[in-house]
């Protein structure tokens, strides 16, 4: 990967009138999360912490995932800085949300513990030195930049980087800031269903984890090492631990719904109803992020000719959904 030179890699002058085009296909991907915080800002309720969460997450951006990137031309540093973006978020609302105290810490600390425990997996592969090679899932990339026409490697990787903090920034936050904007003394039934569901899918991400975990040492010590796990969790679905993450941010949506619907009252209705929207797009992003972008698609690109046997292994198992295949 080439760095941004003097003239910025680009294939004609910075004045020349094909120029913003060329800007547009790179910076297009940053537009969605504009327009989410953007809503947040005019949101007279979670403006205050959407601001400070804003500026949080493009420092921690800025220091731990797009300096590291110039300096190594390596995109795999976003997955330290992703999940402590959640750790900010959990902060920040702890921190500068005053609704119902209880209920504030409560989502604060769930996202201190989503973004804690990823971060901590991050940091392990960091210092055990995982990350002086690109990720599979980020060399990916490049193939998708090949394919889009966007030759500046660097423009690319640093956009695509930026938009991960910029998903924290903006609908990444929904859920905790309008959960914490909640004054009602009292927990809502729907607010309970959402966070058994959180718990419940967070035990099925762990469950699949330490399932894979197991089987990878088992098959190291017997000299297998390029068997596909298709034990328990897995003989349902390729990718059960993705189902159970992108399952417990559906669960924080629906516990978000009591508070969003409480917010009719103090918002105008445009802002109102991007609140909500915003909030339904979390499960569409992080659907498409974990199945798409950086998880099962990547992951099963490189999987197939790493294991000869993982193509049967597509035939016979769902790709996301845990239920039993149609034969």
């Amino acid at each position: 990967m080439r760095r941004i030179g003097a003239s910025d890699g680009l294939p004609f002058p910075r004045d020349s009138p094909d120029f913003g085009d060329y800007e547009l296909k790179y910076l297009s991907i940053l537009i969605p999360f504009v327009l989410g915080l953007t809503v947040l800002l005019l949101s007279e309720a979670l403006a205050a912490a959407a601001f400070v969460n804003a500026l949080c997450q493009g420092v921690l951006f800025a220091l731990v995932v797009c300096l590291p990137l110039y300096r190594t031309e390596r995109m795999s540093y976003v997955d330290i800085g992703w999940p402590l973006g959640i750790v900010l978020i959990g902060l920040v609302t702890v921190a500068v949300m005053d609704g119902h105290g209880p209920r504030v810490w409560l989502i604060g600390a769930i996202y201190l513990f989503i973004g804690a425990r990823m971060g901590f997996m991050a940091l392990r592969h960091w210092w055990s030195g995982h990350l002086t090679v690109e990720l599979p899932r980020y060399a990916y990339q490049r193939r998708r930049w090949k394919k889009a026409g966007k030759a500046n490697t660097m423009l690319a990787a640093q956009t695509e980087v930026i938009a991960q903090g910029a998903f924290n920034a903006s609908f990444l936050a929904f859920p905790a800031l309008i959960i914490a904007a909640n004054p009602a003394p009292t927990f809502s039934m729907l607010e309970g269903v959402g966070i058994s569901i959180w718990l419940l899918s967070f035990a099925f991400e762990e469950i699949a984890d330490r399932q894979k975990r197991r089987f990878i040492r088992v098959q190291r010590r017997v000299g297998s090492a390029d068997s596909v796990c298709d034990i328990g969790l897995w003989a349902y679905s390729r990718h059960p631990n993705y189902f159970g993450q992108w399952m417990g941010w559906n669960g924080l949506l629906i516990a978000a719904i009591p508070a969003w619907l409480s917010l009719y009252r103090h918002e105008s209705l445009l802002v109102w109803v991007g609140l909500g929207a915003g909030a339904a797009l979390v499960s569409y992003y992080m659907y498409n992020t974990l199945v798409y972008y950086s998880g099962a698609v990547p992951s099963e690109y490189y999987s197939v000719q790493k294991r000869p046997a993982y193509a049967d292994y597509q035939q016979r198992t769902r790709r996301f959904f845990p239920l039993p295949k149609d034969r």
